[in-house]
């Protein structure tokens, strides 16, 4: 059986630049990645996470080292000011060690960011979890 380093895309917006916001956003985010390709920690060898500049109030990876990422590379950066883009967004490529198929990763995209990838985002949405308030 064949292993492979699988790159999983996600996306979500986050409500406002706060520490709190952009944890709970992160953590919806890497909760549904990890509930729709049954990610276990020790099988991602990283992550890399963008905010677009008008969220700065946290690093992204902190919700990942509170999931239980403890062994993971983490990065963060911004994503390219653009104009017209969707702001307050917080994107991750994780790069996992799986032998499933490129075909059967499911790439997850949440709130305002469904908007990103709208064929991505119908096809996660039978893999729904309750949203933490």
């Amino acid at each position: 059986m064949s292993i492979w380093c699988r790159g999983i895309r996600g996306a979500i917006t986050c409500d406002e630049n706060s520490r709190e916001a952009i944890l709970a956003a992160t953590r919806e985010m890497l909760q549904m990645m990890i509930a729709s390709n049954d990610l276990r920690p020790e099988d991602i060898a990283s992550a890399i996470f963008t905010t677009t500049p008008d969220l700065n109030a946290e690093f992204p990876a902190v919700a990942a080292r509170e999931l239980g990422w403890v062994d993971t590379a983490l990065m963060c950066g911004h994503e390219m000011s653009v104009p017209g883009s969707l702001p307050r967004c917080i994107r991750v490529l994780v790069h996992w060690n799986t032998t499933r198929l490129a075909s059967e990763v499911v790439h997850i995209y949440l709130r305002g960011a469904s908007n990103l990838r709208p064929e991505r985002a119908a096809q996660m949405s039978a893999f729904r979890i309750p949203h933490e308030g």
